[in-house]
């Protein structure tokens, strides 16, 4: 903006080219007021929303932290069941297999037992037949 020469002004300044410049300066500046007045505000929110996406993170970090934590305790404690169960399944078949041992032994006693009986039933058989053919044989002599 040019300000004019003229008789009127003060110190060769006209007072209303100097008055309007000013009020352009005061437009200007309260534009720019506005303008970092929002640019504050924008920039606190963008603060607090930072801040409160920091608090997601560090949440989120502990809770992947925790998850973690409960997934190795899982996993542990999964395989001390597991381990438990297979103790516990080797037992039960030891005792099995023991018990079956047992069952085997009694049964060889009880056949050992059953083929004496049979002998001695055989032994006894074959005298009675020859003491009856005995008896027939001394039945024909009379």
């Amino acid at each position: 903006m040019k300000i004019k020469n003229s008789l009127n002004g003060w110190n060769g300044y006209s007072v209303e080219e100097v008055d309007d410049f000013l009020d352009q300066l005061t437009v200007e500046l309260e534009k720019k007021c506005k303008e970092l007045s929002t640019t504050t505000k924008e920039v606190e929110t963008l603060r607090q929303e930072l801040e409160h996406y920091r608090g997601m993170e560090s949440t989120i970090q502990n809770t992947l932290v925790i998850a973690q934590s409960a997934a190795d305790e899982v996993k542990n404690n999964a395989k001390q069941q597991a381990n438990q169960i297979i103790k516990d399944a080797e037992g039960t078949a030891r005792q099995s297999v023991e018990t079956l041992s047992q069952s085997i032994v009694i049964k060889k006693k009880e056949l050992e037992d059953l083929d004496k009986q049979l002998d001695v039933f055989r032994a006894k058989m074959e005298s009675l037949l020859i003491s009856q053919l005995e008896l027939i044989k001394d039945t024909k002599k009379d």
